[in-house]
């Protein structure tokens, strides 16, 4: 069956209670100041691997990834191509293994996330070559405007950016022909 977890928020005290059950042992019900950390903590009690979310970075800091995936190409990730990469990564950044492709787990500054995201990506191309092309972000049609330009819905415009830019050079598009149609099309509107 696996293990089900279901979480509530005492709206007296603020704190989560988590109770789990995997249909062979007794519930496990435990209470804790976020709902992640009573349902990591049920977890543990079945012997199970728990996930916490890292603490929150400061103001003006960013937390991405950032992966090499090509269209139409996989390099893989022992390819020699990210040999130096791997050696030196770009600070604040671990190399990682995105299935197949590889990328970078990241925690940069930036005045927004795109900005964050942009000025990697050209230290990377201007070091070694790579125009990096995913954020992994994985249902694009997905929108949420919380965190306005450093949430979820600044991740999905990050990610639509990459490829589109990607796919634009490889159809021989100049990156001032691509920001000459989002002027175009975009203009001043204001939402």
């Amino acid at each position: 069956m696996g293990l089900s977890i279901r979480c509530h928020r005492d709206q007296l005290t603020g704190l989560w209670t988590a109770t789990g059950e995997d249909g062979e042992r007794p519930a496990v019900t435990v209470t804790a100041g976020t709902a992640d950390e009573a349902a990591a903590l049920v977890r543990e009690a079945f012997g199970l691997a728990a996930y916490r979310p890292p603490p929150p970075l400061p103001p003006g800091w960013h937390r991405f990834d950032l992966i090499h995936c090509p269209v139409g190409r996989l390099p893989g990730f022992g390819d020699p191509l990210y040999d130096t990469i791997k050696a030196s990564p770009p600070q604040g950044c671990t190399v990682e293994a995105f299935g197949a492709y590889f990328g970078l787990r990241c925690e940069r500054r930036g005045a927004t996330l795109l900005d964050s995201v942009g000025e990697l990506c050209a230290e990377i191309r201007a070091g070694h070559g790579l125009l990096m092309t995913d954020l992994g972000v994985e249902k694009l049609w997905e929108w949420s405007s919380e965190g306005g330009t450093d949430g979820w819905g600044a991740g999905i415009v990050g990610q639509l950016l990459l490829m589109a830019a990607e796919r634009g050079l490889a159809l021989g598009y100049r990156p001032a022909e691509l920001v000459a149609f989002l002027r175009r099309a975009v203009g001043d509107a204001v939402p």
